[in-house]
């Protein structure tokens, strides 16, 4: 039976290699990106002239959407959530279809 590792270390996929790598934590560049393949099908579903609706329909009721002076604090907290996610939706598929 072996010793349980102290510290941090439990968290490292592979702790020989701990520099380098993919950003996944070891340094082995064979391990797979899962954000990659989750980039690649957000690209996939708005990649087309229907997703150039969604994201248009999305940013039109989000990031073009003006409160008044009498908004709550509580409504503008809602709407910059709402528009922080329309930003990170929309960065994923552009990166997407970048190439990953």
């Amino acid at each position: 039976m072996s010793e349980p590792q102290k510290g941090w270390a439990w968290f490292d996929r592979d702790p020989g290699k701990v520099e380098g790598g993919n950003g996944n934590g070891g340094g082995g560049e064979d391990l797979p990106d899962p954000g990659r393949e989750l980039r690649l099908a957000y690209a996939r579903c708005l990649g087309g002239p229907d997703g150039d609706k969604v994201l248009k329909h999305l940013r039109a009721i989000t990031l073009e959407r003006a409160l008044g002076p009498s908004a709550s604090a509580d409504m503008l907290r809602h709407i910059e959530g709402q528009r922080q996610l329309v930003c990170f939706i929309a960065a994923l598929a552009q990166r997407g279809r970048d190439g990953g």
